[in-house]
């Protein structure tokens, strides 16, 4: 198992911007093809600031920004890397209605933001990760267990 994985199930801390992208890089790096992640946590917790290490990993230089009100973002690189914060769905009938699928040409990262809302919708295969922040500016970035099994 690579090392990235092993410091993830752990459990990471960051404290800063560079250090939460580098997590990001590493894990890019070991990412099945055309894979789904499931980011967890509450606002500032660094879902984005994770989704634009993945994407600089993959070569992808434009902004990555959090897509709330766009619902997703296509970025192309390396590989293609799909953004979508689900906050605004209600169901996976919602998403659905995106028809996402129509972007995603091998090979793809689909990175969810409050998956939760869509829970139905997450393959089973999907690798969950948790981040928090804490008031101090640190932050810890968790793969659950079950992701890898």
């Amino acid at each position: 198992m690579a090392e990235i994985l092993k410091q993830l199930r752990a459990g990471i801390t960051t404290r800063s911007v560079e250090e939460t992208e580098a997590a990001a890089r590493a894990l890019a790096a070991c990412l099945p093809p055309d894979h789904v992640l499931a980011l967890h946590g509450d606002l500032g917790a660094g879902k984005t600031t994770f989704v634009r290490g993945l994407a600089r990993a993959w070569g992808i230089r434009e902004p990555v920004t959090s897509p709330t009100f766009n619902l997703y973002t296509l970025y192309e690189g390396e590989r293609k890397l799909l953004h979508l914060d689900a906050y605004r769905l209600n169901s996976g009938a919602d998403l659905d209605a995106l028809m996402l699928e129509d972007f995603l040409e091998s090979p793809w990262c689909l990175a969810v933001e409050w998956p939760e809302r869509i829970s139905e919708s997450i393959p089973a295969k999907a690798w969950h990760l948790d981040l928090a922040s804490s008031q101090e500016g640190v932050h810890t970035i968790r793969l659950r267990e079950s992701a890898l099994n």
